[in-house]
């Protein structure tokens, strides 16, 4: 192969979780879930951290329980921080990937304190949301997680709640 055309091998974990994201993204919730988590298992707590942020932000979005939610989207943040540090000591090549995430993972994380009560989590989690979204490139990714930003912000802030957080109803969980 011509220097330059030389193309990355792909990662069949990731590949596998994108492929049981189709099936939950199709409907399927339940048994996405379980397959979620046979991956899980395979990848153990101490996996690849590129592997374990990816899988948790999924496995959170096939939670039914809140609480399940909220372990699962902090698992991917601790992932993903992991994924961080190994980059300042040059380790990881898919730094990049979990960097992406970060808006949407404090936005979930946002979505789950809230719906759990704790609005001022939610906030802290939505500004780092907003700031993290300032780095993302322009496209319909970026576009979507600014656009469920927003949407979260004025739940939290606008008058709808009895309680003046913001408004009704759960937001919508972007995929990673």
């Amino acid at each position: 192969m011509a220097k330059g055309q030389e193309q990355a091998a792909p990662d069949a974990v990731l590949t596998r979780i994108g492929q049981v994201a189709m099936l939950h993204h199709a409907g399927d919730r339940e048994e996405a879930r379980h397959r979620f988590l046979g991956l899980w298992a395979e990848i153990g707590e101490g996996g690849d951290p590129l592997h374990r942020c990816t899988l948790a932000h999924y496995l959170a979005a096939a939670q039914d329980d809140p609480q399940e939610q909220l372990a699962w989207d902090l698992r991917a943040l601790s992932a993903a921080e992991e994924l961080t540090e190994d980059r300042l000591a040059d380790r990881h090549e898919g730094t990049p990937a979990a960097r992406a995430l970060y808006p949407s993972l404090h936005l979930h994380l946002a979505a789950d304190y809230d719906r759990l009560g704790h609005r001022e989590a939610a906030r802290v989690h939505l500004r780092r949301a907003r700031a993290a979204a300032e780095y993302l490139a322009p496209g319909r990714y970026g576009e979507g997680v600014r656009a469920s930003i927003d949407r979260l912000e004025l739940r939290l802030e606008g008058p709808g709640r009895p309680d003046g957080s913001g408004g009704r109803g759960r937001p919508p969980r972007q995929g990673p």
